[in-house]
Order: structure tokens, then sequence, then C-alpha cells
């Protein structure tokens, strides 16, 4: 906390010039209302800086309640403060930069009375759009355009552009050309200013420092007052440098170009055959740059092109949604947004353009990969919003080991391939090529897929480097720069006794009686899960209502008892409680004031949970029954908060469950307090269990804070593995999970900084020490592997690439001609039949269902209508698009979840999961998980003529209430 006010403290003087004082007041709910009312009155009376001024008195001096600083940088951000929340969290941009700054506000200033000669209105408007103003800022504006006039509202304009993060002035020059300014005398000199070089003065003059746009020779300079008017008007004082001898020279940095882009020697060295123009793979441990890698690559590439008077299109993409704001404001906006233009798209844009309009408007691109193919695939389909492979003269795809058969990544390259290889055939008939980009992919580990000799590893490697079309797999070995954590694997014995898990195996165990089922494994396996699952799926398609609601109840248990081994025993009754009072909820119909139907099965599995409820309630409160792997966990994590002056650590756990109790298990535990503990969950953002996801929103603020040290230790699903910036820990720990050799080194580089260690938590016989144990076999099978694809003959290289090339073409050729056959062989709706999966009712024929926006599918004839209730969506409300998620709609009969009650242009649409019914197809019962699956073509659902039943039901009901 004392830090934070001895940074606030350090940097005043810059922050009381960059804060605008009345929004961000606006949003310190930890000041007092008398501090506010101070303050505002310093603002009327004495101006801008000495309410600044006050405001970071009233900040540092008053109550500072837990998590006022994190609130104090939030408030600034969303003020439209950026530039000061970056002093305030220690961010500071280079002294080089902030001088050119210090100088593009000194310029402005000295060209104010022209400049506020401006459209206003129009001006105010285009920054706004840009994002250089603050809503309130554009109602302030305006306001004062029409209180006191153009002139007014011009100078507040500008003062509150000048407080924009650095970067502000290329965007407001460029408004001022969009806005037809540049023949206003200020505006010129701006604009001729731009270009930035330095020129001397003559030997019998004092020396003085000027921004000029073209080099002039000495000669012809004579007299400085002989220069254009705006010369004088940019005299900028001591704080340029300025060159001596019979010529001129260009400034460094011409303008607010950014922070330069500096690579080490090792990072220069794998990007040099890009900058040549091959296409590489770039594979360098987590944490040691790729990605600046990757904006240097650009940069150079924008630069050549436009060098050479060709235009320059870079796509950027990712394979998560968190990955494309991330690469955005850390790296290519950060770097190279004030040279070229640079925008981001994925599922949670908000963007009102589309996205082909979004590659034309921009130089840079950054998106998840499957916009992208999305795009492409209408690109062939003849439409206008899709766009061509030729279009893009640079990709950079990061996290490029996903670049695997079916993969998103994957249908981008074979687009790619046979592009090439028909430019083979073109060239050969004398034909004009088409143009086809540049690759760059960026990897810490391509892995050796599942290879189990070193020839296969070598195999993997190469079809990677062919489905990039590399030249090379460019790696280099880190010396000193490597920071590879200290690594150990503690087992925790089996605990003696386990009476709460022998309670769940004896309800198990009557549950297999009941239902006369014999399971092959023991429960609280993975085994056990695989089987159960497929139990529940077979009993589905047999109509078997006992064995399905029997497997269902098993898995849970199965799952209650693999929570207990992991984490507390009262989080798994928890979990076991949870889902037994969901389950009862499911047959009460809050309408009907009574039950839904239950069957005897159901009885027997609600009574049984409910006998021996209060059994599990208390022996989950003996810590002398919990497992020894989370006593294991308790001790590494203290041990290594204990032993450091500053410890940042983060837990790899398998589900969102465990993620969240762990969580709540540390914050629980008053030991964690005391050692400086303070610890957060993060987990996905895909709706795929029982656990409400994360937003990408939450994801942000939970790794901000982690950035800040407002948080220290996070506990965190696969989803913080890979890709996401998340920083430097000394402490690692895996607790009980193990997957592939790209996970292990990708958590392990979690682990970067200095003094770090990595350890992993297993119970003994579990397996999981042995599985990374083959993980750091594979670890060297790979680093072999691609090394002696690098040592390769030239062309022995180029024929097996070449091959794997053609072998991926022809795959795919076979997939799409099956996929071909498969859609001519499509069936009519009217030849399926969906029933609930839980009480096998029928439920309707294909022949009711429509399709919205080619991927929801509902049922709104009246017949459906009356089979089903609406409940509320407690665990999630979504808002997509023009359509919105409202309830959840369940069967009357049994109370089995059918899908969601959908909004959508006004009109309750009730949209079906094919995952909650059985089908019948061909007159063979089946299940599917996903509704692409199934090879039917359902109806685009018909807007205009819905709408008009609804209106019809609508004045027919009025009718009847006015009689």
């Amino acid at each position: 906390m004392e830090e934070d006010v001895h940074r606030i403290e350090l940097f005043r003087n810059r922050l009381r010039t960059l804060i605008v004082v009345e929004p961000v007041l606006d949003l310190l709910d930890f000041v007092p209302d008398e501090d506010k009312q101070r303050i505002r009155a310093t603002l009327t009376q004495k101006g801008d800086i000495c309410a600044a001024d006050a405001l970071l008195d009233a900040v540092i001096r008053g109550p500072r309640p837990p998590g006022w600083f994190v609130g104090f940088v939030a408030a600034l951000e969303t003020a439209g403060c950026g530039h000061a929340a970056k002093y305030a969290a220690n961010e500071p941009p280079s002294a080089a930069l902030e001088a050119e700054n210090d100088n593009c506000v000194r310029l402005i200033n000295l060209l104010q009375l022209s400049l506020v000669q401006m459209k206003t209105r129009d001006v105010c408007h285009r920054c706004h759009d840009r994002g250089r103003l603050t809503d309130e800022d554009r109602q302030n504006i305006l306001a004062e355009l029409d209180n006191r006039g153009p002139i007014s509202g011009a100078r507040l304009l500008l003062r509150r552009i000048m407080r924009n993060e650095i970067g502000w002035f290329s965007d407001f020059l460029d408004i001022l050309r969009e806005t037809e300014h540049m023949g206003l005398r200020g505006c010129y000199s701006l604009g001729r200013v731009k270009c930035g070089l330095i020129l001397s003065t003559s030997d019998d003059e004092p020396q003085r420092r000027f921004l000029i746009t073209e080099p002039v020779p000495l000669a012809e300079t004579g007299n400085l007052r002989r220069l254009s008017p705006w010369l004088s008007l940019a005299e900028m004082g001591s704080s340029f440098s300025c060159c001596r001898g019979d010529g001129t020279e260009p400034m460094k940095g011409s303008g607010p170009e950014g922070p330069d882009i500096v690579l080490h020697d090792y990072q220069m060295e794998v990007a040099r055959p890009a900058l040549d123009g091959n296409n590489i793979i770039v594979c360098l441990p987590t944490g040691s740059g790729k990605t600046r890698v990757a904006v240097y690559i650009t940069k150079q590439h924008l630069d050549g092109r436009s060098s050479r008077g060709q235009p320059g299109k870079v796509v950027v993409l990712v394979n998560k949604v968190p990955l494309v704001d991330q690469h955005y404001s850390t790296e290519f906006g950060r770097f190279l947004k004030h040279r070229y233009k640079v925008e981001r798209v994925s599922g949670n844009s908000q963007l009102k353009i589309s996205f082909p309009e979004v590659i034309r408007k921009n130089d840079i691109i950054i998106c998840t990969a499957q916009i992208l193919e999305n795009s492409f695939s209408s690109a062939r389909g003849g439409h206008e919003d899709g766009i061509r492979l030729s279009d893009i003269t640079l990709m950079v795809i990061d996290e490029c080991h996903h670049t695997q058969k079916g993969g998103v990544y994957n249908n981008i390259m074979i687009r790619y391939l046979k592009q090439k290889h028909r430019n083979v055939q073109l060239q050969k008939e004398q034909k004009k090529p088409v143009n086809i980009p540049q690759i760059l992919g960026l990897t810490a580990s391509p892995g050796v897929g599942g290879a189990r000799t070193q020839q296969k590893a070598e195999e993997h490697i190469l079809r990677i480097c062919a489905n990039l079309d590399a030249v090379a797999i460019e790696t280099k070995e880190l010396g000193k720069e490597a920071k590879d954590p200290f690594k150990r694997i503690q087992s925790a014995a089996e605990r003696k006794e386990d009476p709460f898990g022998d309670v769940i195996k004896g309800i198990m165990e009557e549950i297999h009686n009941h239902a006369d089922l014999k399971p092959l494994c023991d429960p609280g396996t993975q085994n056990y899960e695989q089987w159960v699952v497929q139990k529940e799926q077979n009993a589905a398609k047999e109509e078997n209502q006992k064995v399905r609601v029997c497997a269902e109840h098993l898995r849970q248990y199965n799952e209650a008892l693999h929570q207990s081994n992991t984490i507390r025993m009262s989080d798994a009754f928890s979990f076991l409680n949870k889902f037994h009072a969901e389950e009862l909820k499911k047959k009460y119909d809050p309408e009907a004031e009574e039950s839904i139907q239950i069957t005897d099965t159901e009885r027997f599995l609600f009574a049984l949970f409910k006998g021996k409820k209060e059994k599990l309630q208390d022996l989950a409160k003996h810590p002398e029954y919990e497992n020894n792997s989370l006593t294991l966990l308790r001790e590494t994590i203290l041990k290594e908060f204990m032993g450091r002056e500053e410890a940042r650590g983060i837990i790899f756990t398998k589900t969102r469950l465990s993620a969240i109790a762990l969580n709540q298990w540390i914050s629980e535990n008053k030991k964690f307090e005391a050692c400086g503990v303070r610890a957060s969950h993060l987990i996905g953002g895909g709706d795929q269990s029982v656990v409400k996801p994360m937003t990408s929103a939450e994801q942000k603020d939970i790794l901000n804070k982690f950035r800040l040290g407002d948080i220290n230790l996070l506990i965190a699903t696969t989803v913080a593995e890979e890709g996401l910036d998340i920083k430097e820990c000394n402490v690692v720990i895996r607790y009980g999970l193990v997957t592939n050799e790209i996970a292990m080194i990708q958590a392990r580089g979690r682990g970067r900084a200095e003094d770090s260690s990595y350890t992993l938590v297993e119970m003994e016989g579990s397996g999981v020490a042995e599985r990374e144990s083959v993980n750091e076999y594979r670890e060297k099978m790979m680093s072999r592997a691609i090394q002696r694809v690098q040592k390769l003959p030239r062309a022995d290289y180029e024929k097996k690439v070449k091959e794997f090339q053609m072998q991926a073409i022809m795959e795919d050729r076979v997939r799409t001609k099956k996929k071909q056959q498969k859609s001519m062989k499509t069936e009519h709706p009217s030849k399926v039949r969906f029933s609930c999966r839980q009480c096998c009712a029928a439920v309707c024929s294909g022949q009711d269902i429509a399709i919205i926006e080619n991927m929801h599918h509902v049922n709104v004839t009246p017949q459906f209508r009356e089979l089903f209730l609406v409940r509320e969506n407690t665990s999630l409300q979504e808002r997509l698009l023009d359509y919105e998620v409202n309830g959840v709609i369940a069967c009357k009969k049994c109370g089995q979840r059918w899908g969601s009650m959908m909004l959508y242009g006004g009109i309750e649409c009730p949209c079906l999961h094919i995952k909650n019914f059985v089908v019948t197809y061909n007159k063979k019962n089946k299940v599917f998980s996903k509704w692409n699956e199934l090879a039917i073509r359902f109806p685009a659902f018909d807007y205009v003529e819905h709408a008009q039943l609804v209106g019809q039901e609508d004045e027919d009901e009025e009718e009847e209430e006015t009689e």
C-alpha cells in the first residue's frame, strides 16, 4: 500500500497535468463526499491543475480501504485518463517517448491561436470515434460549443486531447486531415512538423532548434525569418538537439511513432529469415519474447512494402478470445498503432462494421482464427462479406502447434497450400499466379504428437513445418536468458481411513444392485467415468429410464469421490447436495403448484441420498479424514510464500470446480493470510460445465490484479497454461494435473522469474508422476527431433515437406468429398423424431424445427408450447447480438431440461439443445452432443411469418378482453 502512495507522490507532477478531475472524482467511491465538494470548488475557483492536486491529496491522505489503489487506476482508465493510469500503475513511457510527447503538447499550445478556428463539432465526433474522447468528454465539449461558442469548445477539446495516452498526436493529425483542416494555418504547420527533421541555424546566429518537413540545405536558409511563417511557430526550445554541418539529418523517431522495438541478439537471429520474406516457425520458450519478434517482423514487412509502393495487410491469428485484446494492448497496438492502423476482432467485439470492412480499413488486424475462416468460407460462397487469401500479405499464427488435422488453423493453411500448388500450375501455363501471404508461426513447444519413437517425433515436426509451409523452424539456446525453475515431485500417501468415501461407495453399490449394473472398474477413477457415460448413452437409446437415471446419479457420485480425493470433503458434499436439490427442483412446476412425474427409481435415488446426507455432512467436518494431497499442497504453498521476500505463484488444477474450491479453501485459512497469500481463481469462458464460466472481462480483471500485485496466487485450470500474458511467477504448482508435454512446457514456462520453483503434487499410486516422467522424455525427444530437422539437407527437407503437403491436400479432398456426399444424402426433416432423453415422451418431428442464424434450432409450433414449462435461467444470463437467453425450457412430464427460451427480434423462441433428446432416425434411436452431427438440413426460421402469427394472436387476445 505504501509503495502505491510513494508512486503517486513520485509522479505527482505528471499526474496533476493529466487527470480530468470531474469524471475521475465521480468514480472514486472511497473519497468522502465533503472532500469531493471541496475538490469541485477548487476546480471552479482555481482550475484543473489545482483541483487535480487536491484530488491526489484526498486519495493519498484520506481513508484507503482495501482495493483503493486498483479502484483509483480503474477510475483513471474509465474516465479516459489512460496516460495518467500508466504512470499510476508504474508503467511510465520511456524518457525519449515522454520528451516527444511533451514536445507535441508544447507545439499544440504554440499553435492554439490558429487551431481554435477548427470545425470543433466534426473534430469532436471523430476524436470520440477514435477512442480519444469519452462519451462524457464529447458531451462537455458540445455543451461548451453550444453555450459559449466554437472557440471555447475548441479550447476544451485541445485541453482534453492532450491528456490522452501517447499516440494521440498522430491520431489528432489524421482527424484534422479527414475533416479537411489542412488549409488552416496551424493545422498546416502540424502536418509539416509531423515529418520531423531537424535543421541547424547558420554559424553567425545563436543556435536554435526547429522541426521542419523537408531537408533544406543550409545555403538556402539565409535569415531564418525568411522561412515560411509557420516555422517560427514551430520553435521548440532546447529539448531537441540540432545537427551541424552542411546538410540536414532525420530525427530519430520522427514524431510520436511509439516506443522503439528493441530485440535481443537471439530474437534478431531467429527473425532474420522472416525479414528476408521467408515463411518460418519461431520456436522460443514461454516469456522469451516470441510476440515481440512478430511485432518487429510485422513493422519491417509493412515498412518495406510501403517503401516499394505496395499495399501491406497483416493478420494476426490467435486461438483464444482473451489473446486478441492482450496482443493488441501489450504488443501490436502498443508498438505499432502510432504508425499503422491496428484493430482487433473477436466474438466479444462491439464493432458495428463487417469483418471485410475491418480488413479494408486497417493495416494490422488481430482476430480469432475462426472469424477469418468464416470470412474465407463466405468469400468462397460468393458472399460480399467474405475476404480472400490474396487480400493478406503477412499472416502471423500464434500457438501454431495447433495447426493439426481438423483444427481451424489447419483449415486456413489448407487453403493456402491449395493456392500455392495451383500457382505452380498457373506459372506452367504462363498465367499470373494469385498472391499468397507470408506465414509466420509462433510456438513455445510443437510437441511430438504422441510419438513413441524418435522417427515419428521428427515426422511430427516436419508435418507442422509442412502445414505452415515453413522453410525452417527457428530455435535458439538462450543461455543466460533462460530461467528454468527448480523442479520437485511430491507424493502424498494414501489416507489410512476414508469413511466419507466409503459411504459414497456404499451408495453407489446400492445403485448398482438396484439397476443390475456390474462395473468392470473401481469407482472414483477415470475408467469408471467412461464406463458410466457409455451406460447412460446406451440406456437413453434403449429407452431404459431406470438405468439412464441411475447412470446419471452414479456419474455425480463418481465426481464427488474424485473431489474428496483432491479438495475438501465439504466441497464434495456441497456438490452432491446441490445436484440433488436441483434434481428435486425439476420435479416442481411453480405455475401448476404440483409435482411433476417422479418414477420409482427417482424416489429410490432421492431417498438413498437423504438417508446418508446427515452422515456425509458430519464426516465432512472431521479434518483428520481429509486427503493427504491437500495437506501437502498447504505445506508447499506456505513454504514457498514464507521463504521468499516476494512470492507470486500459480496453481494448475484439473477442473473448474476444484479451482473455485481451492480458492475458497485458501481464503478461509488464516495461515495463508498470515504469510501474505492473496488468491483468486481463473477459469475458462466456455459454458461447458455446471460451473458458471468466466467472461473475458472477468479474466482480464483477475490478470490485471495479478499483474499489479493485488493478487499473488492464481488457482487456474488449463486456460492459463498457454498464451495468456501472465506476470512472471516464481512459484508454479501442478496439483494432480498432468496432460501432455506441450502443457508441461507451457506451465513450467510460467515460472520464469528468478529463483523459481515448479512442483508437482500427486497422490501416491495415481500415476501422475509417471506421466510427468513420460512428458519429460517426450520433451527431450522433441528437442532432438527439432535439431535433426534443422540439420536435414535442404533437398531432403523440401522433399519431405512437399510430400506431407500433398498428403494433407489429398486428405482434405477426401474429407470434403465425404462431407458433400453426406450432405447430398441429407434426409428431409420429417424423417427424424425427437423424444425426451429422460422420460422418453414424444416431443416433435424434425419438420417442426427451424434454424436462426445458421446456429440456433428452434420450435415455435403451438403444439410444442404445450409440452414444456419455462424456468428462470439461474446459472447464466447471456446477451448475444440481437437475441438473448431468457430462461430454461423443461419437460412438463419429468422436468428434464430441453434447452433455453430465446428472445429473437421480439419473438420468444424455444431453442432446443440436441444433447437433451433421443433422436429416432431411420428407425434407430441415437443420441448426439451437437446438432452438426445430425445429417438433416433444417429450414431457416421465417421471421416475418411468425411475427405475423404472434401479432394476430395478440389482436385476438385484445378482442377477447374488450368483449
